[in-house]
């Protein structure tokens, strides 16, 4: 579940994992975009979104919002858990520290600098460098994939990005669907390989631990494909086609209609 198309990277990763997997993608076109909402609204909305996902009755469910992991994971495991096992999306602090510094954090302006985002470089990156750097525009022109909203967005913000960074963390799903663009702005002409660091393979992953499956990447797509709008049987908005990992999910069988 997400807002919008920040779901991808970690539907498509399930997808990558596990080709036979059936999907139900919930996202919320009436009410995104959910990062400029007080914290209660996002709660709602996310509640929303996840209890209709839930009466498809999923083996799990992953919030692949970081917003909605924020503000909203504690309301999602209230009303859903020990039924549905809800996966958050942390940002990849924790790793990219342990490579050593400098680290940048880019983020959408209401996650750079929460306590959220605090709390986390004080557990995980102690002794080491980092910079928060901003996103204004980024998530909500990935989520339209304009392209020149995009490379804008990403221009910008690679100029507040300390030179001598070493490793990013995408701190937004959506960051992850233009992530080469990010790398190629950010890395600098003679400096080593910028690593970037993303959460939907450490999600997906989880997700699968959390139900007790194994990966088997092996086989051929054979899962199917439910797609929710603001809690309306729907399909993917061409939008998604933009992406590589949309193009995968597009290709999905999609599931016979759902009847409670």
């Amino acid at each position: 579940m997400d807002s919008g198309t920040g779901l991808l990277p970690a539907a498509a990763a399930v997808r990558r994992l596990r080709p036979d997997a059936d999907l139900v993608l919930s996202t919320d076109p009436d009410g995104l975009p959910w990062g400029p909402r007080t914290p209660d609204d996002v709660t709602a909305h996310a509640l929303a979104v996840a209890r209709a996902a839930a009466a498809h009755r999923p083996d799990a469910l992953i919030v692949a919002c970081n917003t909605a992991s924020v503000h909203a994971l504690p309301a999602l495991r209230a009303a859903l858990e020990p039924d549905i096992p809800v996966i958050g999306t942390v940002p990849a602090i924790k790793p990219a520290a342990a490579g050593g510094g400098p680290v940048a954090i880019w983020a959408t302006p209401a996650t750079t600098g929460s306590p959220y985002q605090r709390d986390l470089i004080a557990r995980f990156a102690q002794g080491v460098e980092v910079a928060g750097v901003p996103c204004p525009g980024l998530a909500d022109a990935v989520e339209q994939a304009d392209d020149a909203a995009i490379e804008a967005a990403v221009t910008a913000a690679a100029q507040h990005t300390p030179r001598e960074v070493r490793a990013v963390v995408l701190g937004c799903t959506h960051y992850e669907l233009v992530a080469e663009r990010i790398r190629a702005a950010v890395q600098q002409a003679g400096n080593p390989p910028l690593v970037l660091h993303g959460s939907a393979e450490a999600v997906a992953a989880q997700a699968l631990r959390r139900i007790g499956a194994e990966p088997a990447p092996a086989a051929a797509p054979t899962g199917t494909l439910s797609v929710l709008l603001s809690g309306r049987p729907g399909a993917l908005p061409e939008v998604v086609l933009a992406y590589e990992e949309g193009r995968l999910l597009a290709g999905a069988v999609p599931a016979a209609p759902y009847t409670a």
